[in-house]
């Protein structure tokens, strides 16, 4: 099997050779932040090597997305269809190149077009994921696509990456956030990790952040006003909002001593772990564009994909900032809109939610759509109470099946991985599933919804540190 810098020179030869015969590089890429960060990478490399280049995002790619190419163009799959290898090569012979960082069966990652960081010895769950990836090959392609790391390090935050002590990027993430920093295009440092830390007002900036969910607080901002003066933190100073990123070392202290105190119970510990950490920022934004702290760029990629604005997503990747940087924000608020509408419907719906062991499964059927699922999974996972469970949500989805999305929380010891559980219980019931060992998704028929919750229970919902049932 060839080492990782054969692949990355493979990409890099096969891109080249493109720009120099005319041949069109069509880049297929996943909806979500690290897909269109990837898919924004790999697009402005290629036209940078002079390369015709288009792009899309995809909420799946399997063999019916692989018999619709065209034979005539270089097909780079991006974050989604690494499993597809045998249906491409079915379909377009030898063009194609899959750049992915979710883990599949050693088999499907053995063609040299296949370009996965767990074929190297790589956690691709937790030390690069498909934006990193997609980095390194563009790298290979030009050393001068080196300014691109900044969007690399926003695709590892938007995939939970920040798994590191202190929330902070490791392995070849760090990496790179290391040379974005030597580039001075992202400054790294400690904070308090508010969403628009840098940008929004301290009430503002509190509702909206949703890692962690703090009941009673998140998209509540008459709540968060009076906890910032209960804690005696003034909001203004003078005329002028104060912003998290300014507040004394002291103050901060307090602010999360204060939210740590509200969590109450169990939920203290898990604030403060979510609250403070690593903070990554994008020195080459304007200083009160939304765009400037990398997890809020994070959170606007994810939301142009998931409200069907994937384009505007990869050309802010790509440098744009004009109109479509004016559309991402809407799509932010839309997106914004839509978490807090499915979080209070299933908060006021207690039926919906059901536990057994570590597990806790919520029925979103009717609430939330199948593009949110990873959303909502991902909010719910990251609340307080939460700590130490696997969260799994399931909606409605296209052509008379369920989308499951799963989460491990922080501090879950459960020995299950959620990739191999999920592909192993939805292929058993004629789906699709897989991911990492920490988050993982799956569609199955809805005539197996009764079959696939069986299975997924009896080898998830076990005593914490177990492993699996047989």
């Amino acid at each position: 099997m060839a080492g990782l810098a054969e692949s990355l020179s493979l990409f890099a030869s096969r891109v080249s050779e493109c720009a120099e015969s005319g041949r069109a590089v069509s880049v297929t890429t996943h909806m979500d932040c690290d897909g269109i960060a990837a898919g924004g990478i790999v697009a402005k490399a290629a036209i940078r090597a002079g390369a015709r280049c288009s792009a899309r995002a995809v909420r799946e790619f399997g063999a019916a997305e692989a018999r619709a190419l065209s034979p005539d163009a270089l097909h780079i799959i991006v974050d989604v269809g690494g499993a597809a290898a045998a249906e491409l090569d079915a379909a377009v012979g030898e063009g194609w190149i899959i750049i992915d960082h979710h883990e599949v069966r050693e088999g499907e990652m053995a063609p040299e077009r296949v370009i996965n960081p767990w074929k190297h010895g790589i956690d691709g769950g937790t030390e690069v994921c498909s934006g990193g990836m997609a980095y390194l090959a563009a790298v290979e392609l030009d050393s001068r696509n080196a300014d691109l790391s900044p969007i690399a390090v926003v695709a590892a935050l938007g995939d939970r990456q920040d798994q590191g002590e202190g929330r902070s990027l490791v392995g070849r993430n760090a990496e790179i956030a290391a040379k974005a920093a030597e580039l001075k295009l992202l400054g790294v440092g400690d904070d308090i990790l508010l969403a628009g830390r840098e940008t929004r007002a301290l009430a503002d900036a509190l509702a909206f952040t949703t890692r962690p969910f703090m009941e009673g607080l998140t998209w509540n901002r008459d709540a968060c006003a009076s906890l910032l003066e209960g804690a005696g933190i003034e909001a203004r100073d003078g005329g002028r909002w104060r912003v998290a990123a300014e507040l004394s070392d002291d103050e901060k202290g307090r602010l999360v001593d204060a939210i740590a105190a509200h969590a109450g119970g169990a939920g203290p510990d898990a604030v403060r772990a979510e609250l403070v950490g690593s903070a990554y920022t994008l020195l080459g934004e304007g200083s009160k564009g939304v765009l400037r702290d990398a997890r809020e760029f994070a959170t606007v990629l994810n939301s142009c994909g998931r409200v069907g604005r994937a384009g505007a997503g990869m050309a802010l990747c790509m440098g744009d900032r004009t109109r479509m940087a004016s559309e991402a924000e809407e799509a932010l608020s839309e997106y914004r809109r839509a978490i807090r509408d499915c979080m209070e419907r299933i908060s006021s719906e207690r039926w919906r939610t059901t536990e057994a062991g570590p597990c806790v499964m919520v029925n979103a059927e009717g609430v939330v759509a199948e593009s949110m699922t990873g959303t909502i999974s991902s909010v719910i996972a990251g609340a307080p109470s939460s700590a130490g469970k696997i969260v799994m949500v399931r909606a409605a989805a296209e052509g008379g099946r369920v989308k499951f999305s799963s989460r491990k929380a922080r501090g879950c010891g459960a020995g299950v991985n959620l990739s191999e559980v999920m592909r192993e219980a939805a292929e058993r019931f004629g789906g699709i599933g897989g991911g990492h060992e920490a988050a993982a998704g799956a569609r199955v028929s809805k005539g197996s919804l009764g079959g696939f919750l069986d299975h997924i229970e009896k080898n998830v919902a076990v005593v914490q540190g177990a492993g699996p049932h047989s």
